[in-house]
C-alpha cells in the first residue's frame, strides 16, 4: 500500500512539474499589444437600432463559412484581401465591425485598422454574430 501511494505521489509530482514547464509554451512572456486608438464598443441592442440606416456600415469579419450561415442584414463581408476598398469614402461614416463572439478578436483588429486610417466613428460589437443569433435577431444569408 505504501509503495503504491508513493508511486502515485511521484507521478503527481512529475505531472505537476512538467505542466509548469509547458505552461508558457517555451517562449518568453511579452506584454499584450497596445493600440494607440481607444476602441468604442456597441451593444447588440444599440447595433440593432442602426441596421438599415443610411450612412451606417456593418462589416462582418468572420470566415466565409460563418458568413454563409447568416449575417446581420446589410453587412459587408470584410475578410477579403482588398478590404480597404470596402471602406466608405466619408471618414466620419458610422462603421460597426463584428466577428464570431467575445473570444474572437478579428473585428477588434479590423476596427483598429480603420481608426489608424483616419475613420472617426468606428464601433466594435463584441458579442458578434453568435450573440446576435442567440438573441433571435434577424439575419440574412448570401
Amino acid at each position: 500500500m505504501k509503495k503504491a501511494l508513493g508511486q502515485i505521489l511521484l507521478s503527481l509530482t512529475l505531472i505537476a512539474s512538467s505542466a509548469s514547464c509547458l505552461a508558457g509554451g517555451g517562449s518568453e512572456m511579452a506584454p499584450a499589444h497596445r493600440y494607440e486608438h481607444q476602441l468604442n464598443t456597441i451593444s447588440m441592442m444599440e447595433a440593432e437600432s442602426l441596421v438599415g440606416k443610411e450612412g451606417v456600415y456593418f462589416f462582418d469579419v468572420n470566415t466565409l463559412e460563418l458568413w454563409a450561415e447568416g449575417f446581420i442584414p446589410g453587412a459587408i463581408y470584410f475578410n477579403v484581401k482588398d478590404w480597404k476598398k470596402l471602406l466608405p469614402a466619408k471618414k466620419d461614416a458610422v462603421m460597426v465591425f463584428y466577428c464570431a463572439n467575445r473570444l474572437c478578436n478579428a473585428s477588434e483588429i479590423a476596427a483598429h485598422e480603420a481608426l489608424k486610417m483616419g475613420y472617426t466613428n468606428v464601433l466594435q460589437m463584441p458579442d458578434g454574430i453568435y450573440g446576435w443569433r442567440l438573441s433571435n435577431r434577424v439575419t440574412e444569408k448570401p
